[in-house]
């Protein structure tokens, strides 16, 4: 007899509520942070000191970055719907995609197989570099149309990540990779937050399919931010506005 569908994330009695066999109110509340207690319910297992502190980091760095396309969403849609934030939120969150935000994911499963070449990590790196440069592809995890001509934020990323000792596999085959792609452009591309965020959650065992989570998770805290600042000082109409007069009505000839 086939078994049907089961969870093992959260069971509830009477008198008391189970986050993967552990009491809520007894064992955590009051006892683990947020960060180590989301970490337990994803991924099975007890946060050692490295995850959080790796983790808090890169909730930390995703957060907020001005007006982009989730803030300018979320805004708008506040705008729109006031009685409602959380459409809001959920609005802003559907842009947290492969070209804002949410890229790790693709520039981890690229760190993953550089890590794991027989041929070595070099190698790997230039061989992975030249095809996207071949095929006229953006290196995931590499470039960035503000921070020029480097991103602030991965040098401390991965300060923190070997401060807590990591293994540091994936940060090699990350910087071989920087070093690759530099060659094949012939110019500096700045290794992005996204490509540090890579490499250092697959440092703590995380898998490339759920790391674009991580992003949901820090930007919804921003994305909040937000949406109180627009209940503070409104700025969905004047955004309104200056998309109209970006953009004007040209009627096809």
């Amino acid at each position: 007899m086939t078994q049907g569908p089961t969870t093992a994330l959260c069971r509830y009695t009477d008198d008391a509520i189970y986050i993967r066999e552990k009491n809520l109110v007894e064992e955590m509340v009051g006892e683990t942070s947020f960060t180590a207690a989301m970490f337990f319910l994803i991924t099975g297992r007890e946060a050692a000191p490295r995850d959080v502190a790796i983790l808090d980091a890169v909730l930390v760095v995703l957060m907020d970055h001005g007006l982009s396309p989730s803030a300018i969403t979320a805004r708008l849609l506040y705008m729109s719907a006031p009685e409602a934030l959380q459409a809001a939120v959920a609005g802003g969150l559907l842009a947290v995609g492969s070209q804002f935000v949410g890229t790790m994911e693709n520039s981890a499963r690229l760190l993953r197989e550089i890590a794991d070449d027989p041929a070595g990590t070099e190698a790997a790196a230039r061989r992975i570099a030249e095809d996207h440069r071949a095929r006229g592809e953006r290196m995931p995890g590499f470039g960035h149309h503000l921070h020029k001509p480097d991103d602030p934020r991965p040098p401390k990323l991965l300060a923190v990540a070997e401060a807590q000792g990591v293994d540091g596999r994936f940060i090699t085959a990350l910087r071989a990779l920087a070093a690759a792609v530099d060659e094949a452009a012939g110019r500096h591309i700045t290794i992005n937050a996204t490509g540090a965020i890579a490499a250092i959650l697959l440092e703590i065992g995380l898998a490339p399919e759920i790391l674009r989570g991580f992003a949901v998770i820090s930007r919804a805290a921003g994305l909040v931010a937000q949406i109180r600042e627009e209940q503070l000082k409104p700025s969905g109409r004047h955004l309104w506005t200056a998309g109209e007069e970006a953009v004007p009505y040209d009627a096809e000839k």
